[in-house]
Parts: C-alpha cells; structure tokens; sequence
C-alpha cells in the first residue's frame, strides 16, 4: 500500500466524525509502544513540561543503575541502552529546552559516575557526540535561555 502524505491524511481525518477518530488513536495506540508513550504525554505530559522533564530524569537514574562497569563492552552497552531512551524522550517532548537539560543530565550523570572516556573509543565519541548535540540544540534557543545553561555545559 502507497503512503499517503501528511497533509492528505489531515484533510481526511477532518473529514471523519470524532468517534471514527478516536477508533483510530486507539488503534494507533495499541499498535506500537512508542506511539502510546506519545499519545499519552500529548494527552497528559505536554500541558506540564517540568513534570515531564523530572520523570524522564528519574527514569534515567533507573537506566543508571543498570549500567554495569565490569567491562569496558558492557559499560558501554550499557551507555547505548541509557541513550536509547534518552534520544526517545526527546523524541517525545520537542521542546528544545527539555533536550538541553536531558542531554546536560545525561553528561553530567557520566562525569558523576567517574567513567572512564579513554576506555574505549566508542564510550568517548558517544559523550563527546552527546556535547556536540548540547550545543546545536543551545544555538537554536534564545539568548537569555543560552546563557542561563552556558555554565552547566562548561561543567560537563
């Protein structure tokens, strides 16, 4: 089957009546897991924006947690999986703001946990990749709100 655009979908879904609507959002959401989390902090997490921002930070302390230091190959595992979650929660939110502060937390929680960049190559680049994005998403903010997190990215 041919997908239709963006645009063509929307002038359908206008077309329908809100209870053939919301069939639809409910089959959307039993579809995919990703398309739950999103319908959900549409529905519940964009009107409270910290509210988001502090479950995300919590749930990446649990990611954490889970990251395992015997070896240089499972820590970075490890790393991968944290940042996994971390580029979906982004996904979700949108708002540049919520990225600068997520992709702070997440370099800040790698410096906190005393690991070691120069273990591996691929544990650098992704912490250094992290920064590179910090600071894109920062030029994209306003002035004042770039200023305000200039000193947390030069901590990290």
């Amino acid at each position: 089957m041919k997908t239709i655009s963006l645009s063509q979908l929307q002038k359908e879904l206008a077309t329908l009546e809100k209870k053939q609507v919301l069939e639809i959002c409910m089959k959307l959401a039993k579809h995919k897991k990703e398309n739950k989390e999103l319908l959900s902090y549409l529905l519940f997490g964009s009107a409270d924006e910290k509210q988001y921002l502090e479950e995300s930070k919590e749930k990446l302390d649990d990611l954490f947690l889970t990251v395992s230091r015997k070896t240089t190959y499972t820590t970075k595992k490890g790393l991968q999986k944290v940042v996994r979650h971390l580029n979906k929660f982004i996904k979700t939110s949108k708002n540049k703001q919520t990225e600068v502060e997520l992709r702070i937390y997440f370099c800040s929680k790698i410096r906190a946990a005393r690991i070691n960049l120069d273990s591996s190559g691929i544990i650098s680049n992704l912490y250094y990749r992290e920064k590179d994005k910090i600071n894109l998403a920062l030029s994209k903010l306003h002035e004042d709100v770039q200023f305000d997190y200039r000193g947390e990215v030069e901590k990290i």
